[in-house]
């Protein structure tokens, strides 16, 4: 019974070892001097007024020639004074502030986009930092490769407290599986935070980003590209990676994350689905077992063996991002993040079953 327990990890081991192929192929990009591109810069914010004053000026001081580039920030009925905020940069002749036609992220970008001169779109949000050659950096790899979608890095803002290394190290394993993913020629996942992508291909898959969803704009739009065997990118580049906040409160994180859930139920993309059923058997296996454990030794014994195996490939891909991204210490909190990652998702699962997205 033992080996026939330890059996349904193959699946995972076999998948995940596939993963970290793919990241051993990425090769940092460094981008040209000079590029001759009109694009637009768009950002969907709703009660945002913090934030956006940081987000602009990152934006507007970028080493890009303003003639060839534009920032559209849609206010997606906010509550506070984020059109406001945004409105006070309007002197700027790159930036405009709009009004979201509808309502949601995804409505805010399609609102952007039909406003926009550019043929290549660039989203990110207004929580982002991002460094002065990110745009660059970005249209330079465009010209470079001529994808139909260019998938950059997003790292967490470094805070003190276990709560927030968690965090940590959750989204860099979320960023190892998307990268890797995409290097290994089969991409399952992105981040609206920092994504590039042509109009034209924008305005061919809008109808497939299930607008009755409040979450998905980026994932969706992948998964669409991908059914239509266009061409994915990651972007490999310290100058283009942005910085975003961590959640503040765990209530929060945990809505968040039930929220990005919630939305799986409406993915068609079989890899992503199989990788996703794959994860959770392994994880509510560990999770079983342990409570199995409590009643009879043998369970326990069998749970750190399943523990110790599923750790193995975690623990390639994860050091792997963590020392792309020069976030070595993190990995400290490995094994304690190991113990409460099968608590975390299964509580997720549950209140995404329960969670109303649209």
């Amino acid at each position: 019974m033992a080996w026939l327990l330890i059996l349904i990890l193959i699946p995972y081991f076999y998948l995940l070892l596939k993963i970290y192929a793919g990241l051993l192929k990425i090769r940092p990009y460094k981008s040209p001097e000079t590029t001759e591109l009109f694009v637009s810069v768009i950002v969907a914010c709703r009660n945002e007024e913090k934030s956006l004053p940081l987000l602009i000026t990152d934006i507007l001081s970028q080493e890009y020639n303003s003639d060839h580039f534009e920032l559209i920030v849609v206010d997606d009925n906010s509550i506070d004074s984020s059109y406001e905020t945004a409105m006070e940069y309007n002197n700027s002749k790159n930036l405009i502030v709009l009004k979201n036609k509808g309502c949601g992220k995804k409505k805010a970008i399609r609102t952007g986009v039909e406003a926009c001169r550019g043929s290549l779109i660039v989203t990110t949000d207004a929580d982002c930092r991002m460094d002065k050659e990110w745009l660059k950096t970005i249209v330079s790899y465009y010209i470079d490769n001529k994808p139909e979608l260019v998938i950059g890095s997003v790292t967490l803002e470094s805070r003190k407290g276990f709560f927030n290394k968690l965090q940590e190290l959750e989204f860099l394993s979320l960023q190892g599986i998307t990268a890797g993913t995409i290097a290994a020629g089969n991409p399952v996942m992105c981040n609206g935070a920092n994504l590039a992508f042509r109009k034209e291909g924008y305005n061919r898959h809008a109808g497939n980003l299930h607008y009755e969803l409040i979450s998905g704009d980026d994932v969706f739009l992948l998964h669409s590209i991908k059914k239509e065997s266009g061409k994915i990118v990651w972007l490999e580049s310290e100058k283009a990676t942005v910085i975003t906040r961590s959640a503040l409160t765990l209530k929060s994180f945990l809505l968040q994350r039930a929220r990005w859930i919630s939305k799986a139920r409406s993915y068609r993309d079989m890899f992503t689905v199989v990788l996703a059923i794959v994860t959770y058997i392994t994880i509510l296996l560990q999770l079983i077992l342990l409570v199995a454990g409590i009643f009879d030794r043998l369970f326990l014994l069998i749970y750190l063996a399943v523990f110790l195996l599923k750790s193995i490939p975690d623990f390639m891909i994860l050091y792997n991002t963590a020392s792309r991204y020069k976030k070595k210490h993190l990995m400290k909190w490995f094994f304690p993040a190991q113990i409460f990652y099968p608590f975390y998702v299964v509580g997720v699962v549950l209140r995404s079953l329960f969670y109303r997205a649209g």
